[in-house]
């Protein structure tokens, strides 16, 4: 998926016109249309914004990532991350438990 096919599509989930999005990054509705039909590419400065005001990562939204990690596990993520080596092994250990118990659940 190219730039503009994900502005496109994330504004849409969002109920945004081009208008909309354009002024909440500090832009035209014009400007906003030209990307997304990718005539033209954002500066790192707008692409930044338009991704804050869609709430993805500008990874995502350029597509070097496919999966978006939601705000709130990526603060858990960082959160964990912050933790000594030894409750993170612990949790760790918990979490690779549940998900495995998700996954032979979905299995039967």
């Amino acid at each position: 998926m190219t730039l503009g096919q994900h502005i496109t599509k994330l504004r849409k989930q969002l109920k945004l016109s081009q208008n909309d999005l354009g002024k909440k990054v500090g832009t035209s509705g014009d400007i906003i249309g030209r990307y997304e039909r990718d005539e033209v590419k954002p500066s790192i400065e707008v692409a930044s914004k338009i991704a804050d005001v869609l709430g993805v990562s500008i990874d995502f939204l350029i597509g070097k990532v496919k999966v978006e990690v939601e705000a709130k596990l990526l603060k858990r993520v960082i959160e964990l991350q912050q933790m000594d080596e030894e409750d993170k092994k612990h949790i760790l250990y918990t979490l690779d438990a549940l998900i495995k118990n998700v996954k032979l659940k979905q299995l039967a």
